[in-house]
């Protein structure tokens, strides 16, 4: 019973729809961040030194568990680049999908392992994201020696280097969402 308490939710029917949720904000935060980096005529800079969508996935790890986590994070570039694809301007670009889906599946179902042990909100964000861009890296590394992949070593460096401040800006953010929310959830 303990252990439910920090998790918010506690169904599978809330699961999922924290999940169907994450997967929306994962989807149009990015949206935003890129239609302000093409009015500010950055292009798509921001979004991609902000990780908007990453911030929805370790939420919905911490607040749904593991499973919600991992299907959200898997989800979340797949419809993005669907539904963008639609549009005429995949994002995110297909040669970085299927990494992304991996980055963004192990930060959601590790913050969801690390909050169901009561793991601090912010050790648990550190230890997700290092594991998400760390099996990232992994991934990029395979796929370019193993299947030729276009996608080179020096994205792992280049978008680690890119992506700093949306790193701490996770660090300010989900933390202090956690706590926000367990403290009204506690009170209630």
């Amino acid at each position: 019973m303990e252990k439910t308490k920090k998790l918010v939710c506690a169904t599978w029917k809330s699961k999922t729809a924290a999940a169907v949720l994450a997967v929306i904000a994962a989807v149009a935060l990015p949206q935003v961040f890129h239609y302000l980096g093409l009015v500010a005529g950055l292009g798509s800079a921001l979004g991609e030194t902000f990780l908007p969508m990453h911030i929805a996935i370790f939420l919905v790890g911490a607040f749904a568990g593991p499973w919600a986590g991992l299907a959200a994070g898997a989800a979340s570039p797949l419809v993005s680049f669907g539904l963008t694809t639609l549009l005429g301007t995949p994002m995110p670009a297909a040669a970085m999908l299927p990494y992304m889906v991996i980055e963004l599946a192990v930060y959601g179902l590790t913050t969801g392992l690390l909050a169901s042990k009561r793991v601090p909100a912010f050790a648990a964000l550190l230890i997700a994201q290092v594991a998400g861009r760390g099996v990232r890296a992994l991934a990029i590394v395979i796929g370019a020696y193993l299947f030729s992949s276009p996608v080179g070593i020096p994205v792992i460096w280049n978008s680690v280097l890119t992506g700093l401040p949306g790193i701490v800006l996770q660090w300010a953010l989900v933390p202090l969402i956690v706590f926000y929310v367990e403290k009204k959830t506690h009170a209630e």
